[in-house]
Parts: C-alpha cells; sequence; structure tokens
C-alpha cells in the first residue's frame, strides 16, 4: 500500500495524516508514502484541485494507491480499517 500526501507546513491536520502514515510504515512491511509539501513544490490551489479531480477547500488531500480518499479523518478511518494501530 503506498499513500501521497499533500500537505503544507502549520496545518495541523497535515502533521497527524503524516504521523499516521510514519507510523505506518514502522510496522507493515507494505506500506510507504510519501509527502509532498504544497508550498515547496509549488503546488497552487488549482494544480491540487485538477489532481484530486473537484473542489479543494483543505489539506491535507491523500490518495491511497492513487484513489483519493479525501483528508486526514477519512485517512485515518481507513487506515484503522486496513491496519491495527
Amino acid at each position: 500500500m503506498f499513500a501521497v500526501i499533500f500537505g503544507r507546513p502549520g496545518c495541523p491536520f497535515c502533521v497527524r495524516a503524516k504521523q499516521i502514515a510514519e507510523q505506518l510504515s514502522t510496522q507493515e512491511d507494505d506500506y510507504s508514502y510519501r509527502y509532498v509539501d504544497i508550498h515547496a513544490e509549488g503546488i497552487s490551489k488549482a494544480d491540487l484541485e485538477q489532481t484530486v479531480g473537484k473542489p479543494v477547500e483543505t489539506v491535507p488531500q491523500i490518495f491511497v494507491d492513487e484513489q483519493h480518499v479525501g483528508g486526514c479523518t477519512e485517512f485515518e478511518a481507513l487506515m484503522r480499517e486496513k491496519f491495527d494501530f
């Protein structure tokens, strides 16, 4: 399983999503992730909306195995369902 987290500095939900991903990457052999800092990468809201395929109001925006799952709350629920953490 591979997750991509699009986030920004100073966002508590981005920090939480990254913590969850980091924890899973250390305890699950088949789990890895990439965190994309949208500010450092120069990704605009319009760019992110094009990637997600719909209007985006918040970050993080998270994909798991190339499927958009939503934000931190949805990501955490999905990971709790799939993994025991």
